[in-house]
């Protein structure tokens, strides 16, 4: 689809249309959208799981769980909530502003454009669609272009489900993009990469555009020496692997406490056969890279590491399959720990003490997750305090992003706001605050000439 700036703003200014004369606002009309929306999905589930099967491999188990099934709950959560979350917030107003009432509306931003990535090109559309719908707002969304098969069914379903003027797919490349990003939305809703996140934020700027980043980095994981090792290594090689290793909260890098490493170096590759056999290659369970050109990076990564490579290495480039694989003794300046990895190779990295292995995760940019498996209190109450990251777990890894009740988003560089459940209705909203004053008494206090009236106002500010 090729599309101008013009053409944008044409887009732009229909749902615009739309959006003031207020139907987008009743409850009634959100809840109604998102019943559509569910009900597509539900129509169109098995053509989900093919397109994400052709797009990265996935599993049936797979693409329900973490993507059809996620945003179908995130629905009947927002059906559930949705008039409580809509209704006036009452404030406290300080006595010297009495008689008033004070109070806070949710205010829908208007028409919203939302960017979603390739590597859950249904889940991370939708969900923040979601959040759209049920913040009030219309909507722009533009699928990741290397999800081809998905970004079809993602097409057909909004564009049978839904009115251009209310909520429309646009397609392209990094032209249309550019167009996009730099029109004039209410909000922008990106979800990729620190480096196009930048691009997108500098673009918002020009227009001072407000903006959500669903960003990444390199989510450190720290296993320490009272760890229960068996169920590290599960809950690790099942975070880490999960789509092939294209989760932007998966597990990036072990740090590892020497006493430990061995054993649970062996645990890693026991539970690596265990998921997905001698030969994953035939599972399947173990899913493809998304595309030729992050293959390539990939196994660049693979090859110049090769000699601490101790299980794994396999890949095949005409199926894009690169076997689940382990690297040991890293250092902080192995070619692994330069850049976010976003696939299926695991550096492990040893420490000796807790306080040093944190102070230098430190020194790099802000992770938009972290993981710590131990079986201290204090250890992991040092572990929360110390270290700064988005979001994590204790004693698991990506679980936390399945719990709507806690909002999911970065920090630094890995992001700006968060969602999912109420955030996502928050997010889309605009607080504004009001405040009705009584017109029963006179304001003749606050008002000029002052003379003498600061003495009776001082008592009242103090």
């Amino acid at each position: 689809m090729n599309f101008t700036s013009k053409d944008v703003e044409l887009m732009i200014a229909a749902q615009h249309e739309l959006y003031f004369t207020g139907v987008t606002k009743s409850p009634e009309f959100r809840k109604e959208m998102l019943i559509k929306l569910r009900d597509a999905i539900v129509e169109n589930e098995e053509e989900i799981i093919e397109a994400l099967q052709k797009d990265l491999g996935k599993s049936p188990f797979e693409s329900y769980v973490t993507e059809i099934g996620f945003v179908l709950s995130s629905i009947k959560e927002m059906l559930n909530n949705i008039d409580v979350w809509m209704k006036p917030k009452s404030a406290k107003t300080p006595v010297h502003l009495q008689p008033a009432k004070s109070f806070v509306v949710r205010e829908p931003y208007g028409s919203v454009l939302i960017i979603g990535p390739f590597n859950y090109p249904f889940q991370l559309l939708m969900e923040p669609l979601v959040g759209a719908i049920v913040g009030g707002n219309c909507a722009i969304v533009k699928p990741s272009k290397a999800a081809i098969h998905t970004v079809k069914i993602v097409n057909k379903i909004i564009s049978e489900t839904f009115s251009p003027s209310y909520i429309r797919v646009v397609e392209g490349e990094r032209e249309e993009t550019s167009a996009l990003i730099h029109a004039p939305f209410d909000y922008i809703f990106f979800t990729g990469s620190v480096a196009v996140g930048k691009v997108v934020m500098k673009a918002a700027a020009e227009r001072l555009t407000p903006v959500t980043l669903e960003l990444g980095g390199k989510s450190p994981t720290i296993v320490d020496q009272t760890a229960n090792l068996t169920n590290a290594a599960e809950r690790i090689v099942w975070g880490k692997f999960l789509n092939t290793g294209q989760t932007c909260v998966a597990p990036d890098y072990l740090l590892v406490h020497h006493s430990v490493k061995a054993e649970f170096i062996d645990k890693v590759i026991e539970t690596i056969q265990k998921f997905y056999g001698e030969r994953p290659s035939k599972s399947q369970d173990y899913g493809r890279i998304i595309n030729e050109r992050q293959f390539d990076r990939l196994v660049a990564i693979i090859e110049k590491e090769w000699p601490k490579v101790i299980h794994g290495g396999d890949f095949d480039r005409s199926s894009l399959y690169i076997e689940p694989t382990i690297l040991d003794k890293v250092t902080w300046e192995s070619q692994s720990m330069e850049d976010e990895i976003f696939g299926p190779i695991l550096p492990i990295l040893e420490y000796d003490n807790l306080a040093e292995a944190i102070h230098r995760i430190r020194q790099l940019p802000k992770p938009l997750s972290a993981y710590m498996f131990t079986e201290n209190e204090e250890a992991a109450n040092y572990f929360i305090e110390s270290l700064p990251f988005g979001g994590g777990c204790i004693n698991d890894t990506v679980s936390h992003v399945g719990n709507t009740n806690l909002p999911f988003g970065g920090v630094g560089t890995s992001g700006i706001n968060a969602y999912h459940g109420k955030y996502s209705f928050e997010v889309f909203t605009h607080a504004k605050a009001i405040m009705q004053r009584s017109t029963k008494i006179p304001m003749r206090l606050a008002l000029p000439p002052y003379g003498n009236k600061l003495k009776f106002v001082k008592p009242l500010l103090r």
